[in-house]
């Protein structure tokens, strides 16, 4: 297993070096100054130059890419330009509010679309199979926005069961914290347990077929113990790496939910950011999402791992 996670660690370190100088690069080719912009309406030549010299605006691409890379190496990932404050602090301040959304809706997802998956493939041809993936295909067709708002005008609207926007830190009040998640964690798990669906139910669907499941049923081993202790363990691979992939997703910054149900998370950070052309928080932010992605992969070939040894020896 060492050797395992040394051989992943040495594909993530560079990976995430590359990422850095793509993240960078690319944020320089964005439209706009930032000194013009961040001067005011006079646009004083003597306040340009000095927002230049602070920020580093006025080297060239490579200098400004070391001092960057080697403040992030250090844990500094630079200050917001608008808001005047380090952009970890924004970081920290905007994570667990991401990270909480992500983890609800990561649940509804796991809850709803492995459950169905495997009942789609044990009930293959069945009206069970039929129901299951109409029920997914809708998760996959309907946009977040649009759900989001239908459970505003149903659930806060019409019958005022719960807040149509804005967050309740879990320290202050743990109900009134999920009454705020429950509809954008289920917006967001919505469309995650379809691909969730989809995907257990193909997975399930090559190992029922293969050999050592017919000899276990044709032992009489019960469909219950069948499914549960021989074939979900060999499906689970790809759900593994399909959970990782989404909850990656999910920890970037939901954006449209985010701005539809008032969410300060992530989303909102970036969105924000880009408007003002906040270079800093934007580089700030991709940066730990990309992390997150290598390391939420590193995690899922880990757990792949210790499911199937044999993946070990690839």
């Amino acid at each position: 297993m060492l050797r395992f996670l040394v051989q992943r660690l040495a594909l993530a370190i560079p990976t995430l070096v590359i990422a850095s100088m793509i993240i960078f690069t690319l944020q320089q080719l964005l439209p706009g100054d930032t000194a013009t912009a961040l001067s005011g309406e006079e646009r004083d030549p003597e306040v340009i130059a000095f927002i230049r010299q602070k920020y580093h605006l006025d080297q060239p691409l490579p200098v400004r890419y070391a001092l960057w890379a080697g403040g992030v190496l250090q844990g500094d990932l630079g200050e917001s330009i608008r808001l005047q404050k380090p952009v970890i602090d924004l970081v920290i301040e905007k994570l667990p509010v991401t990270l909480e959304l992500a983890c609800l809706a990561m649940l509804v997802a796991l809850v709803i679309g492995v459950p169905m998956g495997i009942l789609s493939a044990v009930k293959r041809g069945t009206a069970a199979d039929t129901l299951a993936n109409g029920i997914a295909l809708w998760g996959l067709s309907v946009p977040n926005f649009w759900l989001g708002i239908l459970m505003i005008l149903l659930f806060s609207v019409q019958l005022g069961w719960l807040p149509a926007s804005g967050y309740v830190s879990p320290f202050e009040s743990l109900s009134e914290n999920l009454r705020s998640m429950a509809m954008p964690a289920f917006v967001l798990g919505n469309a995650i347990a379809a691909v969730m669906m989809r995907h257990t139910r193909a997975a399930m669907l090559g190992v029922l077929g293969s050999d050592y499941v017919r000899t276990a049923r044709a032992k009489g081993v019960s469909p219950l113990r069948l499914i549960l202790r021989h074939a979900l363990p060999n499906a689970a691979i790809p759900i593994i790496t399909l959970g990782a992939l989404e909850f990656g997703q999910l920890l970037s910054g939901a954006v449209l939910t985010e701005q539809v149900f008032s969410v300060p998370g992530f989303g909102k950070l970036m969105v924000d950011a880009v408007f003002n052309r906040d270079y800093a928080t934007v580089q700030g932010v991709v940066i730990c999402t990309a992390t997150t992605y290598v390391l939420l992969n590193l995690a899922a070939d880990l757990l792949a791992a210790f499911v199937n040894p044999k993946l070990r020896r690839a």
